[in-house]
């Protein structure tokens, strides 16, 4: 493995060399392809093998994109709201569990405060550490506040919106609101004119409310589900419309904690698997353990991998990582691996805007991949063509 982060920027391998990997079951666009191979040169896979290319068997293993996770808040006993030797620790522990590209999520927190970070983010951001800022609150409606801390909560007031925009310098990603509330719609339009993604979550809007923001902008669903009304027969709420709508991508936290595997399966069903984005919503816990940790200001306990607020009880995050995601969704759920993989790569990869680049195993792309043994369980990450974690192969 690599080693662990530097204080300005998270630790790079030397470079690998040319190199296929052979033998495995390759997932692409098209579909798994059998005895399959993957040609690296440089940072990006190419379409034949290279010259002098390093050969390396890895029959009876899977070779699938690297995963894409668009709402994470930290990992490793850190905090994307933390310094920047956190905020890299946090992305590498990431890394080390498959997830090659990721957005770093705030938590609801002083404005003055979430400017700053917004500032060192984008930092990160600009050097290639992070693909982007997720704001998460302060936006959100009290009724739906989840492990955001309530005094801190505000109208979505387009010209705050703007401020965090304008602090994330290009690259602000996406910003979650409860649309219902005064300044909401307002806020949609703004950032959807700013291209940055709209997510509705943290909601108590009805069915009529979340159509409303969708037509406005609104496209994504900030882990559906959780923290909005429950489906009703008469009052459907916002999961039924975000549901129904093709231009919703809906994110999951396939954690067995956060849904029950009928709520995955509607998902599925009615979303289909190219709306799916499989998230972690971690928080510092994630690759650590049980123990007591910080969300924001709030104090979490997390006992059995499950992170609750010391103070209410709820649900605080996760501390999943996205290859136990991806085991989950395919050995628990029994969803096709190929659909897995547009929940964890391809589907995000589009939703950011990085499907040139990511998300799938085309030639010109980075070399972005994990490699899975026939158990679903990691056995290698590849990132732009470098080791991040090696192969250890029988």
């Amino acid at each position: 493995m690599a080693a662990d982060p530097g204080a300005r920027g998270t630790a790079r391998s030397a470079p690998t060399g040319p190199q296929v990997l052979t033998g495995a079951k390759v997932v692409l666009p098209t579909g798994t392809v059998e005895n399959g191979q993957v040609a690296v040169d440089g940072r990006h896979i190419t379409g034949t093998a290279p010259v002098n290319a390093q050969v390396i068997d890895v029959t009876g293993h899977w070779v699938v994109p690297g995963f894409v996770d668009i709402h994470n808040h930290g990992g490793g006993g850190a905090s994307f709201s933390g310094t920047v030797d956190d905020v890299l620790r946090a992305i590498r522990t990431h890394r080390l569990h498959g997830t090659t590209t990721l957005v770093a999520s705030t938590v609801t927190d002083e404005m003055d405060l979430l400017v700053q970070q917004a500032g060192l983010l984008s930092e990160l951001a600009e050097q290639g550490d992070i693909a982007g800022i997720h704001f998460e609150g302060p936006f959100i409606s009290p009724c739906r506040k989840g492990a955001h801390s309530e005094e801190l909560l505000r109208a979505p007031d387009p010209a705050e919106v703007r401020k965090l925009i304008d602090a994330g310098r290009g690259k602000a990603k996406m910003v979650t609101l409860a649309t219902e509330l005064p300044g909401g719609i307002d806020s949609v339009r703004l950032l959807a004119e700013h291209g940055v993604i709209a997510a509705i979550g943290h909601t108590d809007a009805t069915y009529e409310q979340t159509v409303e923001a969708i037509d406005a902008g609104a496209t994504v669903a900030t882990h559906l589900f959780n923290a909005m009304p429950t489906l009703g027969h008469r009052s459907p709420g916002p999961i039924a419309a975000l549901l129904e709508d093709e231009r919703v991508t809906v994110e999951l936290i396939n954690d067995g904690t956060h849904l029950h595997p009928a709520a995955l399966e509607l998902a599925f069903h009615h979303a289909g698997a190219s709306r799916v984005a499989f998230i972690t919503d971690a928080m510092d816990a994630a690759g650590i353990g049980d123990g007591r940790y910080m969300l924001g200001p709030l104090e979490v306990e997390v006992s059995e991998g499950v992170a609750r607020l010391v103070e209410g009880g709820s649900i605080a995050g996760s501390t999943l990582t996205l290859d136990r995601a991806f085991k989950r969704a395919v050995t628990v759920d029994k969803l096709p691996v190929e659909d897995a993989v547009a929940a964890l790569s391809a589907n995000p990869a589009r939703l950011l805007g990085l499907s040139e680049r990511i998300g799938s195993l085309e030639p010109g792309k980075d070399a972005d991949l994990v490699l899975l043994d026939a158990n679903f369980d990691l056995k290698g990450v590849m990132r732009r063509g470098e080791w991040v974690v090696t192969p250890q192969l029988p």
